[in-house]
């Protein structure tokens, strides 16, 4: 039993460590985006275009279609860079990042973060260079890099307040929680996310709320607080299905899951954790899938369902 407690300790940090990256720090705007292409090849015409597939490329993300707004920002970006377009360029660049992030590819993460970056700097685009560095800190948290990324995470935080950019303040203010919670200062890291869920919450950001309340969820889980970590990813949960966040849902259920295991609920565990995969093998999160794997081969082997506990074991070596 206690190495079937540490498994899935280490599965709750990869878990939370994944929730919060990148989603705050997609770059929505600027205002152009979303103009409808003309016929006649001008370069209005041409920005038109890219500004078209730029916006398509959000839309995909926000529904968790990674692969599909991959292409749709690389389209972008060979126009941007076609018509020496700086500020798409650098904004496509680092949505591809973010993309790349999210299907697990943190070395090309950074690699077009790192591009995104520089551009930024060079046109003195404030806001665009916190959320550069918002999303460097991301990719190196995923790499468990956490001193870096805390370093990343503190100077994206000074600049959002200086431009006073609460959706950037919030964000920070969130993913300095997440490294905090990766160190496993759990007291930090609720700190830290409850600033950042109030700050959600003034600006109506609900997918930022919902991230918010679900990485509470994750932290009380780990101080031993079920019931608390239960109703925040049950809040969570309720406006992931609500915003048609199908990331932000697979990861909640996921964490009810490993929840209700802390609970000894294993039936029901093994209930969230069957939607997750689900959704996780339809959105092609392969980390999510195997996290899901693992986490039912954990509640089967509690069950002493030991056939099925290796199945799933198995196919979380083959399949992920």
């Amino acid at each position: 039993m206690a190495i079937s407690m540490r498994i899935n300790k280490f599965s709750l940090i990869i878990f939370s460590t994944l929730f919060l990256t990148g989603l705050q720090s997609v770059w929505l705007n600027p205002a152009t985006f979303g103009e409808s292409a003309v016929v006649a090849q001008t370069p209005d015409a041409r920005k038109a275009e890219a500004d078209r597939l730029f916006q398509q490329g959000i839309e995909q993300f926000q529904t968790s279609q990674f692969e599909a707004a991959l292409k749709s920002w690389e389209q972008a970006l060979i126009i941007y860079r076609e018509i020496k377009d700086h500020k798409g360029e650098s904004h496509s660049l680092g949505n591809l990042g973010n993309a790349y992030l999210f299907l697990g590819n943190y070395v090309k993460a950074i690699d077009y973060q790192q591009q995104s970056l520089a551009i930024k700097r060079e046109i003195k685009d404030r806001l665009g260079e916190s959320h550069s560095l918002g999303n460097l800190r991301n990719a190196y948290n995923s790499l468990g890099n956490y001193v870096k990324a805390i370093d990343y995470h503190q100077q994206s935080l000074a600049i959002a307040r200086e431009i006073k950019d609460r959706q950037g303040e919030g964000a920070s203010l969130g993913n300095l929680g997440n490294a905090y919670f990766s160190l496993g200062n759990y007291v930090k890291a609720i700190d830290y996310q409850q600033q950042y869920l109030a700050i959600a919450r003034e600006i109506k950001d609900r997918l930022g709320e919902g991230h918010s309340l679900g990485s509470l969820g994750i932290a009380y889980n780990s101080l031993g607080n079920y019931v608390k970590a239960i109703d925040y990813q049950q809040q969570s949960l309720a406006i992931a299905r609500e915003i048609k966040d199908r990331f932000g849902e697979s990861h909640s259920l996921g964490s009810l899951g490993i929840a209700y295991s802390s609970l000894g609920n294993y039936v029901k565990a093994i209930d969230y954790q069957q939607q997750r995969l689900a959704i996780a093998r339809e959105i092609k999160d392969r980390l999510g899938e195997s996290q899901s794997l693992g986490n039912l081969g954990l509640a089967y082997y509690s069950l002493g369902n030991y056939v099925k506990a290796i199945d799933y074991q198995q196919q979380r070596l083959t399949d992920c």
